[in-house]
């Protein structure tokens, strides 16, 4: 069972990024416009307050974040900036869709993708920026982009579209960012929880968190179901692997749209938990723009 680091009354906390150099996780309130950054030795948080949705984050290798916003991607120097446009707002004018999940890859390219509201309409995308600020469809026809993470050598890429319950993983050329051939990694029931974030390990295990679901799994490289981490709240969002050895993980749920039943069964909803892990996580390279 996980434990409660934060009671953070999250609406819809997502995207922890553990930045090993500041020895912080930086996460994020989408629905509450807000970027946190958290010291897990004393949960002291400091908050960015922004004037929309901010759907995932990712520290920049030369300081500061790159995030995906409601229109576009956008990016600061240093903590507490005004975000200011990076690349084309590929949204702008779609008042259904929102950026989402993203994740960095080795190259320092940023995969970002976005969510509708529209669910009778699949037309969310997976998005490649690049560091000079070119922005690639990658993937189509889905509802909600999630999930996004890479394996430990670069060469396959893991993807949700949370309503199909699957995860699926691509073949990707790390030197170019283009993808392949994709497979069916993990399909879960439907009723016991969908793939949200998720993350890789050094052994190339990859946890997801599952909404509605009460937990994050681990599974192997091929898709086999490895262990399970019950947690005390019905929609955990997204894990992430961090601390001085990178064995500790830390998951953020949300809390919005609960009944008042629910709320006394789940009264840390919305919190940030942790757990210790066997195997360590891997460093997460910046975004290079």
């Amino acid at each position: 069972m996980a434990d409660l680091l934060l009671d953070a009354g999250a609406l819809l906390g997502e995207s922890p990024r553990w930045h090993a150099a500041e020895a912080r996780l930086y996460w994020v309130d989408i629905d509450a416009h807000r970027i946190h950054r958290t010291d897990p030795e004393t949960g002291a948080t400091e908050t960015m307050q922004l004037d929309g949705p901010v759907g995932c984050v990712a520290p920049r290798a030369r300081g500061g974040l790159v995030m995906g916003l409601k229109n576009g991607c956008a990016v600061i120097d240093a903590w507490g900036e005004a975000p200011r446009p990076f690349g084309p707002a590929v949204l702008a004018g779609i008042p259904e869709q929102r950026f989402n999940d993203g994740c960095v890859d080795a190259a320092g390219r940023f995969w970002v993708g976005s969510v509708t509201s529209d669910k009778a309409n699949p037309a969310a995308m997976l998005f490649r920026l690049d560091p000079y600020g070119e922005i690639t469809p990658m993937v189509g026809g889905l509802l909600t982009s999630n999930g996004a993470a890479f394996s430990p050598d670069g060469r396959t890429f893991y993807h949700a579209d949370t309503p199909t319950h699957a995860l699926r993983a691509y073949d990707v050329d790390p030197a170019t960012g283009e993808l392949g051939e994709d497979r069916l990694f993990h399909q879960f029931e439907p009723g016991a929880g969908r793939p949200d974030g998720g993350t890789v390990d050094a052994e190339g295990c990859y946890w997801s968190a599952l909404w509605d679901g009460w937990r994050v799994v681990r599974l192997s490289p091929t898709g086999e179901l490895l262990q399970t981490v019950e947690l005390p709240v019905q929609r955990p969002s997204m894990i992430a692997l961090g601390g001085a050895d990178l064995r500790t993980a830390f998951v953020t749920s949300a809390g919005k749209n609960l009944t008042d039943e629910d709320r006394k069964a789940q009264p840390h909803a919305g919190g940030l938990f942790t757990f210790r892990v066997d195997v360590p996580g891997m460093v997460q390279p910046g975004f290079a723009g």
